[in-house]
């Protein structure tokens, strides 16, 4: 598949952003699983609980 043609490929509505540093460009494409149990609180206090691990384990 040419680049044309992915551009012009019918795609669901994704959420995306375009981020440019310095001379490049970056489109980015999110996707989230249909399928996932796991709540958006779930996952914030998941990340802090390993970033709590992490700066423990530094200390030692």
């Amino acid at each position: 598949m040419t680049l044309n043609e992915r551009e012009s490929a019918p795609v669901p509505h994704q959420p995306h952003f375009i981020k440019k540093v310095g001379n490049t460009t970056y489109h980015v494409n999110l996707h989230f699983s249909q399928t996932s149990t796991e709540t958006l609180e779930d996952k914030i206090e998941r990340f802090m609980m390993r970033e709590v691990e992490e700066i423990l384990k530094n200390d030692k």
